[in-house]
């Protein structure tokens, strides 16, 4: 998979590339990612990428023109174009799931008051949320689309088999976890867990799952 991010801030976003999985597949060359200074393609000598609001208001919106230029650079044929928005689609698993099977993905990270309009209605694919809140800008969303797609890409995570009970890929939370020592601060580990008994195991993590469900996320229990 390749991903390409078109940001105002683009060294926001080394530190966390370079570290854990993302940079073991980066470095594997599993994964691509390319960080754009959208300021690149800013007009005039001071590389402006906003201007005022038509019809007034509070804040700066962000132009079409280097965003236009900025991606247009970089699309192609396969190209899946995002902009991160508090008013986009909600960032779920299955989302995830949906993204993880394309090849090229574009990013886009508003600033301000937000992007001028004909950037979402003639060159985004798709608006994604990561939560009901807003933040100073998109860069923090890109990281979680980034980590929350492509960890779904095959070869990036050691043991694919770790994702098949993880929380919201199967409809309910994932089950506690312990490890040694068997008891800690005299708490001990389920006896069930030390029993040995593969089938009670998974009855036991099933069950914690529904219980979990059902008390934090009862929208997910249905």
């Amino acid at each position: 998979m390749r991903i390409d991010v078109v940001t105002i801030f683009p060294e926001l976003f080394e530190p966390h590339l370079s570290t854990s999985l993302l940079g073991k597949a980066i470095e594997s060359g599993t994964l691509t990612v390319n960080i754009h200074d959208l300021r690149q393609h800013g007009l005039g000598k001071h590389r402006s990428v906003d201007d005022s609001p038509f019809g007034g208001g509070a804040g700066m919106v962000m132009r079409p023109e280097p965003i236009f230029e900025a991606v247009e650079n970089l699309r192609a044929d396969d190209t899946y174009v995002i902009l991160l928005s508090p008013r986009g689609t909600l960032l779920r698993h299955e989302v995830a799931a949906r993204l993880s099977e394309l090849e090229h993905l574009i990013l886009i990270c508003g600033r301000y008051e937000g992007v001028d309009e004909r950037v979402v209605e003639h060159l985004c694919d798709e608006e994604i949320s990561i939560g009901d809140f807003v933040l100073a800008g998109g860069e923090l969303g890109a990281l979680v689309v980034i980590e929350a797609v492509t960890r779904l890409v095959p070869g990036v995570l050691g043991n694919a088999g770790s994702l098949d009970s993880e929380s919201h890929v199967a409809g309910l939370l994932e089950y506690p976890q312990y490890t040694r020592p068997a008891e800690f601060r005299e708490w001990p580990v389920p006896e069930v867990l030390v029993s040995g008994n593969h089938a009670e195991v998974a009855r036991w993590r099933r069950e914690r799952s529904e219980e979990l469900t059902r008390s934090r996320r009862p929208d997910l229990a249905g």
